[in-house]
């Protein structure tokens, strides 16, 4: 899924050209927050995993929206399993069970993003001790962000330093349609990754967070309120929240979409691009 092949859903070539919705022509930077949402989007034509993934707007964290758009239809998934039966994909008669590959027949796992601006031009040194306890949560993912004109993939923390991963860093590609493909190229020896002091990040980064159940979440929420708010992780009296995590939508928000994506992009088919003009631009992380 991940092939550098333009019908792979998750192939630079797909995510160029579903950049081209979010107002990024093909060969401009993407941010965090353009990426997130870029992913959110061909998610949804993804039906192997049956992955959620949200985008959080404003800082915020709505528990009744994620739970909304990660509970499972028992009788619509079904039904759609049923639809898809003529496919290449194996349904087993335990649909949500297998089909999800999820251990909670009742959720589909969950990828989430939340956005943040932390500084103008250099992360405000309130932020840092709360992004370095982000990593000590097992939900974490990491966080996607870098440094100027430079995208990194932040993994872990060191005392006051970040490792991270470098996509820059190119490998061989490989054809995983072959009988025993060579998976080596996916992975990063041991000597790839990096550290760099946490006040050289870029200020725009994306947390990233993955539940599998909703057990899972609703533990990232009780870490949340009770690990950290009382201990200097998103709430505390010398610091600024890095998000806000409320159970209902604020009054002032529109109400939730919960209608596929697909229909609004159906258009949005990759067409290949010979000759393009990679411009020059300094406008990689975005204000939210």
């Amino acid at each position: 899924m991940f092939q550098d092949k333009k019908d792979c859903p998750y192939s630079i070539h797909q995510i160029a050209q579903m950049g081209v919705s979010e107002g990024k022509g093909i060969g401009q930077w993407f941010g965090p927050n353009t990426i997130a949402q870029v992913l959110r989007k061909l998610a949804t034509y993804d039906e192997w995993s049956h992955l959620v993934v949200h985008v959080a707007l404003d800082n915020a964290v709505i528990t009744d929206d994620l739970k909304t758009l990660c509970k499972v239809n028992q009788e619509s998934e079904c039904k759609k399993y049923e639809a898809n039966e003529s496919t290449s994909m194996q349904i087993s008669n335990s649909c949500s069970l297998d089909v999800n590959r999820s251990s909670d027949p009742n959720w589909k796992p969950l990828l989430l993003f939340i956005p943040l601006r932390l500084g103008l031009s250099e992360i405000n040194p309130v932020y840092l001790k709360a992004l370095k306890i982000t990593f000590c949560l097992k939900q974490s993912l990491g966080i996607i962000g870098g440094k100027p004109n430079h995208a990194l993939y932040f993994i872990g923390v060191v005392g006051n330093e970040v490792v991270y991963l470098d996509p820059h860093t190119t490998q061989q590609a490989i054809d995983t349609s072959l009988e025993i493909p060579n998976d080596s190229s996916y992975h990063c020896p041991y000597g790839n990754s990096r550290r760099m002091n946490l006040n050289q990040m870029d200020p725009s980064v994306a947390l990233c967070f993955y539940f599998q159940t909703e057990e899972e979440f609703d533990s990232w929420c009780v870490q949340v309120h009770k690990v950290g708010w009382k201990k200097q992780f998103l709430i505390a009296a010398e610091t600024q929240p890095l998000f806000e995590l409320s159970k209902e939508r604020p009054l002032h928000w529109p109400p939730l979409q919960v209608a596929d994506d697909k229909q609004a992009d159906s258009s949005l088919e990759f067409t290949f691009v010979e000759e393009r003009a990679f411009e020059a631009s300094d406008d990689e992380f975005e204000i939210l």
